[in-house]
């Protein structure tokens, strides 16, 4: 049964609801009184409240063809726990209805709607001290199809993130606000942050002094310090007045006001605009507009809008600035009146908290009134460029990449000023703005198109994106990728959030490469149990609980496992997952996991992918399939004497590789051309690494046996995957550079991937297959693949996370983080990653050899104004990737080890490779012993 707790009478819309239109844009039947598709649930006598939200619901769904809402409210669902996920959306049916419909899709059951607050509770927080726990007692659930259904939970469900319709002025705002204040786990918005994103002031002042946007040239009038700004506000374009008392200062308004309107900023400008500002008076429409020449009108009616004025609020005098009028294309129409464009940018807090842009619309209205949300249909943002006389495709593409990166920045200055906010002020310590609107006007200024930010919402944007989006499919147009994005990025947020606290055993420290495990566990709130070989690891005070055993010798493995249970166990410990990134490790954690009961790929399944002999053997009795796993093994023979290499010759063609059985980093991997040249690389191998303490990390704790194999020609890829219950998540291919041969230390990388994308594809089909095809279902894996003529062909598999620089570049450059999606599929929950991955940039790297830019380097200090002390400064600035790899050269000769990767970022891939080899020759790391644009050659 529907129900509320606070009945409200039906009123009249308000101003704000009558000017940009609502919901009603999005949903026909808003205000309609009709009877929707099934049957309403029985209310409490309010039907002004959650039973007419319900029948909102039906009609949007109608709308769009949905099936009605099924109730099964009367069959309480039981056994949610601590790992299942719930986003909460409140108040609105229809504001997020797309968003919702998505995640159904993509996690059925995970997306809530809660429309009354009689639906969810608040209770105090068991984890966060002062905070509060949201409980759904009911709701409507969405599933795959567009399937919905109304629900109660018995014990009521527990919200791992939650959002809503926090903007002022709905009927709905004042239950969301309360219910969404001060909680335990993130919140998408609060009420006062979407006052603040709606005082114009306040947003105005961030765009110019944060992130260094035009913005019209305003005077703003305040009282005290009553506005949200720092005590001496200073930015491009924005002028700030407190005043004590406006009654007794009107001698300083008349000069503020003569100053502004004779100032260089105002002479472009014809008019001004006079109005207040602040949350209350968003979409008001209470303004006047006047001459520049008018001084004393102007200042009077700044005066008038002076009396009363709150502290909280402000009058703004600014310029009406015009949209850019350029020549019409031919044919020349009649004379056209003057318009005005208004660009509606809408973007959200992707992966990594970075801004990423979703969508753009845009509205066109007469020039002498302000294009309001809702006051016109939206329209794209390239035909309206086109109407507006830009015809050139190139100039349209430009004015859209500014867009996009005008829109970014002003995300991340206000997100970056929010950060500043105490709890309270954001409504709670885990309350962000994860979406907002950005309002642009395309102006001319110095005879040059710009881009001129208007102002920031928390809502109407994401309305106007949403009908444009539901208007193209009614034309045919594809569905569009808003509604994915933003319920990827909620998703996520709510995963996030389904780690914290969790006791994840990780087997093997690794070494200096792999410190960002430390650092990420922090962020992501992960209690950290390690099993660790060295006793004196840096690890060791890193993490919550630190368990040294020595496991080095890896061929004792079923009896390390059953030792490393008995610790766990005897120190009471009760982990939630257990996994290692650590190459060594891998064989361990399986059989730990196995014997903890804790989810894992088979003990079977990685010792087979781990042994590369046996990998490849096995694929090649893999003769199912279109085509078999079998047609990506190449001939290869294990060698653990030289009467191994005497029939290994036989079977397997020259030129060869020869390397080792178990290793890892590319240590000891050489081209032999005939037997005799693999008698002797053998027998130097098995004089030089015996065991762990020869090469620590390089394998040897499980033997010097080696294997040779067939050369395969081509290009060298890693395709790095994300794998659950068989079925792949996600994908990202890397290409490396040619090697110096006869050894196959890698040189250079670049990502995104230069290949066709269908080649890609062959790489990632192929990867997928061989992991499969050994066992390998759940886990995030590195799998080395060259793509010969004929197709791909496997070098080996990893059955961890890809090692080096991939887990940071693929973060940098696609958004999700290999280590948190490892933990998650350790846990049992399928990670939420991209469906359609973009690059956001192209990344070169190259890597550095202690033996070959020791001094260029300036040693393990950086020798006080080295090449690596110079490379830290040009990171710290943004400008170089840095990932060391060890803290001192590994290794020597043949058996050397790259000591680091540098990485130059670049809109193109060759604009990255262009500054990678600028910084490379102006370091000294390129030379013609280490000719580093032969190594990026490849890369196109």
């Amino acid at each position: 049964m529907l129900s509320v707790a606070q009945p409200s009478a039906e009123r009249a819309p308000s101003p704000q609801e009558q000017e940009w239109a609502g919901p009603e844009a999005l949903c026909p039947g808003w205000l309609e009184d009709e009877v929707p598709d099934g049957e309403v649930p029985e209310d409490s006598g309010d039907p002004g409240s959650a039973t007419h939200a319900y029948e909102l619901l039906q009609s949007a769904l109608r709308q769009e063809g949905l099936p009605h809402t099924l109730d099964r409210s009367a069959e309480p669902r039981t056994g949610f726990g601590p790992l299942d996920m719930t986003v909460c959306v409140l108040g609105s049916p229809t504001a997020f209805l797309p968003v919702l419909l998505e995640g159904g899709t993509r996690c059925p059951g995970a997306m809530v709607l809660c429309l009354s607050p009689a639906w969810a509770s608040r209770v105090p927080s068991e984890t966060s001290p002062g905070a509060w726990s949201l409980l759904l007692s009911r709701g409507v659930s969405f599933q795959a199809g567009g399937h919905s259904t109304l629900e109660t939970f018995a014990p009521p469900r527990r919200a791992n993130y939650v959002t809503g319709t926090f903007a002022t002025g709905g009927p709905e705002s004042g239950w969301v606000g309360e219910l969404a204040r001060d909680l335990d786990c993130p919140t998408g918005g609060s009420v006062p942050l979407a006052h603040r994103l709606e005082d114009t002031l306040v947003t105005r002042w961030v765009l110019a002094a944060r992130a260094a946007l035009p913005v019209p040239p305003t005077l703003a009038f305040v009282l005290g310090a009553g506005v949200d700004l720092p005590a001496e506000p200073v930015a491009p374009g924005v002028r700030v007045v407190r005043l004590e008392d406006p009654q007794g200062q009107e001698s300083l308004v008349q000069e503020e006001v003569g100053a502004f309107l004779g100032g260089t900023a105002m002479e472009p400008y014809s008019q001004v605009v006079v109005r207040p500002a602040g949350w209350r008076w968003r979409g008001t429409g209470a303004r006047s507009t006047h001459g520049k020449a008018e001084g004393a009108a102007v200042a009077q009616a700044v005066g008038a809008r002076l009396r009363g004025l709150r502290e909280e609020d402000s009058v703004l005098l600014e310029a009406l600035m015009p949209t850019a009028r350029l020549p019409a294309p031919p044919p020349t129409p009649a004379p056209r009146l003057p318009v005005a464009l208004r660009i509606c940018t809408l973007v959200c807090r992707s992966w990594g908290d970075r801004p990423q842009l979703c969508q753009v619309a845009c509205g066109v209205g007469r020039a002498e009134a302000p294009v309001r949300h809702g006051a016109a249909l939206p329209q794209g943002l390239d035909s309206s460029l086109q109407q507006w006389g830009v015809v050139a495709s190139g100039q349209r593409q430009a004015l859209a990449t500014r867009l996009r990166g005008a829109a970014e920045a002003a995300m991340a200055a206000l997100l970056a000023a929010e950060a500043e906010l105490s709890p309270q002020q954001r409504g709670g310590a885990r309350a962000h703005t994860d979406l907002l609107g950005v309002d642009f006007l395309l102006a001319c200024v110095d005879d040059a198109l710009e881009l001129v930010a208007l102002s920031a919402n928390s809502q109407r944007c994401l309305e106007t994106c949403l009908l444009a989006e539901a208007m193209g499919r009614a034309v045919g147009e594809p569905h569009g990728d808003l509604p994915r994005l933003l319920a990827e990025a909620l998703l996520h947020r709510a995963q996030c959030h389904l780690v914290e606290g969790k006791d994840i055993l990780l087997i093997g420290a690794g070494g200096v490469s792999k410190s960002f495990v430390w650092e990420a566990a922090r962020d992501y709130g992960l209690r950290i149990h390690l099993v660790e070989s060295d006793p004196q690891h840096f690890a060791a005070g890193l993490v919550e609980t630190f368990l040294p055993y020595d496991s080095r010798e890896h061929r004792r493995d079923e009896e390390h496992a059953e030792r490393v249970t008995e610790l766990v166990r005897s120190r009471g410990l009760r982990p939630h997952a257990c996994l290692s990134y650590w190459d060594d490790c891998v064989v361990l954690a399986a059989l730990v996991c196995q014997r903890l009961g804790l989810r894992g790929s088979s003990p079977a399944a990685v010792r087979v992918a781990k042994q590369k002999s046996r990998t490849h053997q096995h694929l090649q009795r893999c003769r199912r399939g279109r085509p078999p796993p079998a047609a990506f093994a190449v001939p290869c023979r294990r060698l653990r004497s030289h009467g191994d290499v005497e029939r290994a010759a036989g079977a397997v063609p020259f030129p060869a590789v020869a390397k080792l059985e178990f290793g890892a980093g590319g240590v000891g991997v050489r081209l032999v051309e005939n037997p005799g040249q693999c008698h002797a690389h053998a027998a130097r191998l098995w004089r030089d690494l015996r065991d762990d303490a020869d090469h620590p990390g390089i394998g040897l704790g499980w033997g010097n046996a080696m294997l040779l194999m067939e050369y395969v020609p081509g290009t060298e890829h890693d395709v790095d995957l994300v794998v659950f219950q068989g079925r792949l998540l996600g994908a990202w291919v890397s290409d490396n550079g040619p090697t110096r041969l006869p050894a196959f230390l890698e040189t250079a990388a670049c990502l995104p991937s230069c290949l066709p994308t269908d080649r890609q594809a062959q790489l990632v089909r192929a990867a997928l297959q061989c992991c499969l095809a050994c066992g390998l279902r759940d886990g995030v894996f590195n799998v080395e693949l060259k793509l010969a003529p004929s197709g791909p062909r496997l070098l080996e598999i990893n059955p961890r996370m890809g090692g080096f620089y991939l887990r940071d570049w693929i973060r940098e450059v696609y958004g999700p983080d290999l280590l948190l999606a490892a933990v998650l599929v350790a846990l049992g929950l399928p990670p939420v990653l991209p469906a359609r991955p973009l690059p956001r940039a192209h990344l070169a790297g190259v890597m550095c050899l202690g033996s070959e830019h020791g001094v260029a380097l300036g040693g393990k200090d950086g020798g006080g104004g080295g090449g690596l002390a110079a490379l830290r400064g040009l990171q710290e600035r943004g400008l170089v990737r840095l990932n060391r790899l060890f803290e001192e050269p590994a290794g020597a000769g043949e058996y050397e080890e790259p000591c680091l990767s540098v990485a130059c970022q670049g809109a193109t891939r060759a604009e990255a490779c262009l500054r990678l080899l600028g910084l490379c020759q102006a370091l000294g790391i390129d030379s013609p012993r280490y000719p580093v644009e032969h190594f990026l050659s490849h890369f196109k």
